[in-house]
């Protein structure tokens, strides 16, 4: 992957604010990219300074927001987020700070957890499906269908044979979803080791917050290496043109705030949503008594 500034060019401008827009092409794992996030710098912030980019972020909700409502009128199409990433990577508050542009309404947010009796007893897609927003929504996914190409890895849930193969059911169940009049776009929230440590000692140390906090998340934790190896295959084999995978540096929450709601921004204004035609049988001058 190439990681290119993103300032913009014109030497006439004082405040040399770096472009948005450029942040999609940016951050964009192309298909077939093989990703390493052993050298992914998960603090970059692409020339971003945070007074600006907070400036810039609330822009972006902003415009989410008046994105979203032209979708949800107009009712033809579904956009689905994806958001992933290791424990504390800042699922949770990307759904806080991000989402909250939209009208609950009109965007449904799913946590995927430990399958259910039910759920076990059908294919692994088979929840993810029922999930799936519909037309008009802005529908988010806190964890996926990407389980099972991660932590049944990682845990070896199932045989290698059986979670190896999902890769290309994954990339085949997002391009029916496409070829349907659904917009996937996908998040993968980078955080380092170091800054894991910080936020699980910070969940810890704040009584409001150690409800969140769990012994078994330090088991996993020693599992990072492993994990880190199935983010990046899940990364490299299903980040495709309908289905792109977005890796975002995380570290700084601000940046990835800024990020999310930039590169979602873009997204839905490619849709071009508008607003239905008024009925034929409305007059254009009625007054209402």
């Amino acid at each position: 992957m190439q990681y290119g500034s993103t300032m913009t060019s014109d030497p006439s401008t004082r405040d040399r604010r770096p472009d948005p827009s450029a942040l999609r092409a940016a951050l964009r794992v192309r298909p077939a990219a093989k990703v390493s996030l052993k050298h992914f710098d998960a603090g970059a912030t692409h020339g971003w300074e945070k007074p600006v980019a907070r400036d810039e972020t609330e822009r972006q909700l902003e415009r989410l927001a008046d994105l979203q409502d032209r979708l949800w009128a107009e009712a033809k199409r579904a956009v689905l987020v994806v958001l992933q990433g290791i424990d504390a990577a800042g699922k949770d508050g990307t759904i806080k700070k991000v989402m909250t542009a939209f009208n609950p309404q009109g965007s449904p947010v799913t946590s995927f957890k430990v399958p259910s009796v039910e759920e076990l007893a059908h294919d692994y897609l088979w929840r993810v499906h029922k999930a799936v927003p519909r037309k008009g929504e802005v529908g988010i996914f806190n964890r996926s269908h990407y389980e099972d190409v991660l932590v049944v890895r990682v845990h070896e849930l199932v045989p290698r044979r059986v979670w190896s193969g999902r890769y290309d059911q994954i990339n085949d169940f997002e391009r029916h979803l496409a070829a349907n009049g659904t917009t996937v776009l996908k998040f993968f929230l980078a955080i380092d080791k170091d800054e894991q440590r910080a936020r699980f000692q910070a969940r810890y140390d704040d009584p409001t917050k150690r409800w969140k906090f769990a012994m078994g998340d330090l088991e996993e934790r020693a599992r990072w290496d492993a994990y880190q190896a199935a983010f990046q295959d899940a990364l490299s084999r299903t980040s495709t043109d309908v289905a792109p995978w977005y890796l975002i540096p995380a570290n700084r929450k601000w940046f990835r705030d800024l990020a999310v709601a930039t590169i979602l921004g873009e997204t839905i204004s490619d849709l071009d949503p508008r607003y239905p035609p008024v009925a034929t049988d409305v007059p254009p001058d009625l007054v209402i008594d």
